[in-house]
């Protein structure tokens, strides 16, 4: 082990091979919602629907009831995958006490038959209904958004399901409290709030020429930029493979690419990197002055060729390929799952991976994947506790890995290290895949494959980690923007490969700097707006040469207050370090090769 890897820093390396990054997971889109055109307290004096069956409703037929919810959901809408259990748990409920439930989806754009599967796959006994005009007729502008109605066709409450995407933190059941208050003949406390979600977004006339068109101009900034995940079965929520698709979700487009929330890439234009998704200031533009002028469609003979995605590998046939046994099965709703795959290797010899490429089994789940090395036997023994392939661990994969083989995330392309580096895979030693898996509102099923590709002739050198890292620190209660440094000394000149910062939920921005022994500062990576599930390794396109005596610096800030959304402890705590979801880390570490090259330049003068 190298003086720069320390027995302290050892410990650090239970994240060593990190790489994370891409799936939403809930966003708050009501900023470019309408403003509700019914006010509540209207009676409405007439309205008339049908649910998918055919069947015809009336104001007539709601009569009867006591009180009926009108549940407005989409079903590409990250936002609505949080809610189908608690929609279905209310129904069962309620139901029993007079109210009729409807579930209706209003986007224009999203298949029929895709309604019909995902309510068979969360198993809804609601009629369903789809039809935009409805939502006109109710002031329901976002899903998930509720209406309900009293038995005299008042609108009484509209508004959210309950205060949080995440059902182990709500703390208001405002539709539930408006629904009892409505049968105990009360009024109903809060009858209008604000729902967070995806603005419906109702038929428009649409231009068909402009400065700026769909198939000329916006089809090729989609096809590079976003349907790698933004495609049928892809990682993302909805596709944007065509015209009407892009129409629909334009009201998003649009605030989504300015504020470079999408696509999703967290590090500032500090260093040039591989698979960087940021849009040029073109594109955005572009996009931008597409949706402002109403988007226009054009030509479809000025449309690009369409893009092709590998169904097998990039990379030609492995050497070696993992998957399970068999389908690992995963819930429909709930916090994202952390599932660590165990494959045991029996090489005689010790082996040099020079290159990993993964196959998602189902991309609609498969956040990342991650390759982690032990040495220790620690992984068999987890192995298949509850029944399943591979065992559960949040953060790190439950053990300290000897190494790693690198990751993927969707829209990443897999590339070799340069010649002559590789990984090293100790002989008898444990492969271990790391799945994030980010649920998609129905249950689902995955088996992923893994392909690992080997050095045809032994390696010149073999790829390290740094870990610079502090664990010393703690972050008190209610403190908004705490402070924790860390820093490490390179003792020999090296080239850098690549950066992965690693902080918990509370963090919120980290830089990572080398300091040159002259004192000049040459950025490495700088996350501004961190997130815990929007994580990456940044490889540099060319390898960062760092002199010995370089230090390497990190900055992180941690949210440790009360209105931080992602905060775990209600009420904050006093946080430290620690593997579990409550604690927090402060890490950047540093895949790095000595520079022979330069060392030797360096003797000689």
């Amino acid at each position: 082990m190298p003086s720069e890897v320390s027995k302290v820093q050892r410990r650090a390396q239970v994240f060593a091979a990190m790489l994370v990054t891409a799936l939403v997971a809930g966003m708050a889109l009501t900023e470019n919602a309408e403003a509700p055109s019914v006010p509540i307290g209207t009676r409405l004096t007439a309205l008339s629907f049908r649910d998918i069956d055919g069947v015809p409703y009336t104001l007539a037929d709601l009569q009867p009831y006591r009180a009926t919810v009108f549940v407005f959901f989409s079903v590409y809408c990250p936002m609505c995958r949080k809610y189908p259990q608690r929609i279905a748990q209310l129904h069962a409920t309620f139901s029993q006490q007079g109210v009729a439930f409807f579930i209706v989806n209003p986007m224009s754009h999203e298949p029929l038959d895709e309604l019909r599967q995902y309510a068979r796959d969360v198993g809804w006994q609601i009629p369903l209904v789809k039809d935009w005009a409805l939502a006109k007729a109710l002031g329901a502008t976002v899903t998930p958004q509720v209406v309900v109605l009293d038995s005299d066709g008042v609108v009484r409450y509209r508004g959210r399901i309950d205060d949080n995407a995440d059902a182990t933190q709500v703390t208001r059941h405002d539709l539930r409290d408006a629904l009892e208050a409505l049968l105990a003949g009360k009024p109903v406390p809060n009858p209008e709030t604000t729902a967070q979600g995806c603005v419906i977004s109702f038929p428009k006339p649409r231009a068909k020429t402009g400065a700026v068109t769909f198939y000329r101009d916006v089809l090729s900034i989609l096809q590079e930029r976003c349907q790698s995940c933004h495609r049928p079965n892809g990682a993302a929520p909805f596709p944007l493979m065509t015209y009407d698709e892009a129409v629909a979700w334009a009201p998003l487009i649009k605030p989504f690419v300015q504020s470079r929330r999408m696509p999703p890439w967290k590090a500032e234009p500090v260093a040039e990197y591989h698979n960087e998704r940021r849009l040029t200031e073109a594109e955005i533009a572009t996009l931008v002055r597409w949706v402002d002028e109403g988007c226009p469609e054009g030509d479809p003979k000025d449309a690009p060729p369409p893009k092709r995605f590998p169904e097998k590998w990039v990379l030609g046939e492995p050497d070696l390929v993992l998957q399970p046994d068999r389908e690992f099965r995963l819930d429909a709703t709930g916090r994202d799952v952390y599932r660590h795959f165990v494959f045991p290797t029996d090489f005689a010899e010790d082996k040099y991976v020079t290159a990993i490429e993964v196959l998602p089994g189902n991309p609609r789940v498969v956040h990342h994947v991650i390759a982690f090395i032990d040495t220790s036997g620690r992984a068999k023994q987890l192995d298949g506790r509850d029944g399943q392939p591979g065992y559960e661990a949040f953060g790190g994969p439950g053990f300290i890995p000897a190494g790693g083989l690198g990751g993927w995330a969707p829209g990443n392309s897999p590339h070799p290290l340069p010649d002559g580096i590789a990984y090293l895979l100790p002989k008898g030693a444990t492969i271990v895949i790391q799945v994030h898996y980010h649920k998609s509102g129905r249950p689902e099923t995955d088996r992923t494959k893994v392909g690992v590709y080997f050095a045809k002739t032994p390696p010149k050198h073999i790829v390290r980690v740094l870990p610079v890292v502090n664990f010393l620190f703690a972050i008190p209660p209610g403190a908004k923007r705490y402070e924790v440094r860390a820093e490490s000394t390179f003792v020999r000149d090296v080239k850098v490969l690549a950066v992965m910062p690693h902080m918990h939920l509370l963090g919120r921005e980290m830089k990572v700097t080398a300091i040159l022994p002259d004192g000049a500062e040459k950025p490495l990576v700088w996350v501004k707006d961190w997130d815990f599930n929007w994580q990456e390794t940044y490889f540099f396109k060319q390898p960062a040469r760092l002199p010995a005596g370089t230090k390497v610096r990190v900055v992180a800030y941690y949210d440790n207050s009360a209105e931080n959304p992602r905060n775990p402890n209600k009420p904050p705590k006093w946080v430290r370090w620690g593997e579990q979801t409550t604690d927090e880390m402060c890490i950047a570490f540093v895949w790095f090769v000595p520079d022979d090259e330069a060392t030797k330049t360096a003797a000689r003068q």
